[in-house]
Parts: structure tokens; sequence; C-alpha cells
């Protein structure tokens, strides 16, 4: 068994336990040596992966986003390094900058001989985004869109008036050009889509909205189709 198979075992296993399970019985499951055991847990913590405990005491993995490790072809490991590059580029900062670690971490673990060959992926994203656009930081909208929080908006037109609304945010369209809010307004009645870097200023609200945002989606999704085909 190589090393990555044992880390992927020893992930496995600590997920069949609900509560702490001590060093020597992980590694008499593994069939490894205590100090072998230690250093991969060690090495899984150093990746991310949230295991809690200690020598003597036991040791058990919190639910997260952790991952362990998988298999691509060459072609879905192209798609989602493009895929990150684009955010890297286009993303608001938080995001653009969790795109730059993502990358980080996918280029470790790639094998040495597709490291070596600087031709293995050939595929670019165009021209980097705006300083503007760079520094732009929508993580309060992505909470209040997570939370469906409604949000206290104002917001200036492209012909320079500004409204106060309350809008019920539930996705954001990422452009090579700018961002796009997408919300049901509350002073329209209807959804109405904001250019981020024309909103003025906005209050997170401690009220929920009553439909749910995927709801809201869908039903949004719906009328653009419908749009569409009557064009």
């Amino acid at each position: 068994m190589n090393k990555t198979e044992r880390l992927l075992n020893l992930l496995t296993i600590l997920r069949s336990y609900r509560h702490a399970v001590t060093g020597e019985r992980l590694a008499d499951r593994l069939g490894i040596s205590i100090r072998t055991l230690y250093r991969d847990i060690a090495a899984l913590q150093a990746m991310g992966a949230e295991i809690e405990g200690e020598a003597g005491v036991g040791y058990i993995l919190k639910p997260t986003f952790f991952l362990p490790p998988l298999m691509f072809t060459q072609t879905e490991l192209e798609a989602l390094l493009l895929g990150a590059q684009w955010v890297s580029q286009y993303g608001d900062a938080p995001l653009s900058e969790g795109a730059k670690d993502s990358l980080n971490k996918i280029f470790d673990v790639l094998p040495a001989s597709i490291k070596k060959d600087n031709n293995a992926f050939t595929l670019r994203v165009g021209p980097p985004a705006s300083e503007t656009m760079a520094k732009e930081d929508l993580s309060a909208i992505r909470e209040a869109i997570a939370k469906q929080n409604k949000i206290d908006l104002v917001y200036k037109s492209q012909d320079g008036k500004q409204t106060q609304r309350i809008i019920w945010p539930f996705t954001i369209g990422y452009f090579t050009d700018g961002r796009i809010l997408v919300a049901w307004c509350e002073k329209e009645n209807d959804y109405i889509h904001f250019q981020t870097d024309r909103i003025i200023s906005m209050k997170i609200l401690n009220e929920e909205y009553s439909r749910s945002k995927n709801i809201l989606f869908r039903e949004w999704q719906a009328m653009q189709l419908q749009k569409l085909s009557k064009t």
C-alpha cells in the first residue's frame, strides 16, 4: 500500500467513528506502526483535514469540506485548472485568493511527470480584470445569499439617479467586464439586475426573506429562458 492509499484509508476509517479512536487502534487497522500513524495524521492535518486529538487520547475527524485524494482524467484536470484560473482573475478579491490557493494545492499533488511537462496545461484565461474589479469584495453579499437575508440597498442607476430599496439577493453573475447581482426587489415587486460596481451602500438586514433562494433562482431562470425563446 502506497502513502496515498494509506492516507485515503485512514480518512475512511476516521469517518466511520463518531467518537475519538486511539492511535493504536488506527495503526492496527491499517497494519502500520504507531510512529507512521502519527506522521500520517500530521500529513492529513497539514493538507486541511480537521483531525482533533493527540497521542494517548485519541483522534476524531470533524465534518468539513475536506476532500480525500481524487483521480482525474487529463481533460477533467484541465477543466478544473482553467476554471480556477478564470476565478483567480475575474472573481472578487476573496474568491480570487481562494482560487489561487486551490491552484497551489492542485499543483502540489500533481505527479512529478506532469509538473516537468511545461506544455501539459496549455489552456489560459484572457487578460486580467481591471484593478477596480480585482479589489471588489462581495463576501457580504455572498453571505447574505447563503443565509437568505434581505439587503437594504442604495443603488446608482446608469442615469445617475440614486434609489433605496429592500432586495432579496439569490445569485451573482461573474463576467469578464463586471458582476451582476440578481435579486427580488420589494419596491419593484419584480426581479432586478444590479451592477455591483453601482452599489453605493448596503446593509445586511437581520431578516430572512420568505421564499427559498432556490425557488427564486428557478423562477428567475424560467423567466430568462422564456424571454430568450421570444427573441
